[in-house]
């Protein structure tokens, strides 16, 4: 029989990732936790039975999985996974079938690698992350916890992410590059040096140009 899991925020990035918990086949989603308004709603068929007062209540007897999206701040997801160890919650990692994780990386609580996601050997992904679809962190790389590697974007080879830092789809940071906590790389960007911690980039061009000019 498998175990149950509850999973924290039934919005777009629920409904991803119960599908990638549906197809990994573990657990058994027992229901999901949002704001009171939604209660008696469902997602994808699973009922949001719960609000965040119901946590506590719940936390030693069901697994947890925080399924709130992160793009403009890792607070609240930040907030939740603390609350949730402090209750005693037990936070599994969720992999993907169909994503390939080396077995030569470490993966932290609370973290869910989607489909088609990448990590290779040698990689260190922290707590709480999002890895998500077709994303790719390559050897070496250290994801530092409550990070969102959003989709398609490329983590290159020795590169550190600081914690709680959001990098775009299809973004690309060059290998052996740092880029600081609470940082935000939108959608695209070029990262070709370091960044430093509570940094909003935006245009590719800036990096671009300014990494030229220093040659």
């Amino acid at each position: 029989m498998k175990p149950d899991i509850i999973l924290i925020g039934g919005g777009g990035h629920c409904k991803s990732c119960i599908d990638v918990i549906e197809q990994e086949n573990k657990y058994a989603i027992a229901g999901i936790v949002d704001r009171p308004g939604e209660k008696g709603h469902k997602a994808l068929g699973y009922p949001i039975s719960a609000c965040d007062e119901d946590i506590p209540g719940l936390a030693r007897q069901f697994y947890f999985i925080i399924t709130l999206g992160q793009i403009k701040s890792a607070k609240k997801r930040t907030r939740l996974y603390r609350e949730l160890k402090e209750y005693g919650a037990t936070l599994p990692t969720i992999i993907s079938p169909h994503a390939y994780v080396s077995p030569h990386t470490e993966i932290g609580q609370g973290t869910i690698v989607m489909h088609g996601a990448t990590v290779n050997v040698g990689a260190r992904v922290g707590a709480n992350c999002i890895i998500n679809s077709h994303a790719l962190i390559e050897h070496d790389a250290i994801i530092h916890d409550h990070c969102h590697i959003s989709t398609g974007a490329i983590i290159n080879g020795g590169v550190e992410i600081g914690e709680q830092t959001f990098i775009g789809s299809r973004a690309m940071v060059r290998e052996g590059v740092t880029v600081g906590e609470q940082v935000i790389v939108g959608g695209g960007g070029m990262v070709l040096r370091d960044i430093p911690s509570h940094t909003q980039f935006k245009l590719r061009e800036q990096y671009e140009t300014k990494d030229l000019h220093h040659r």
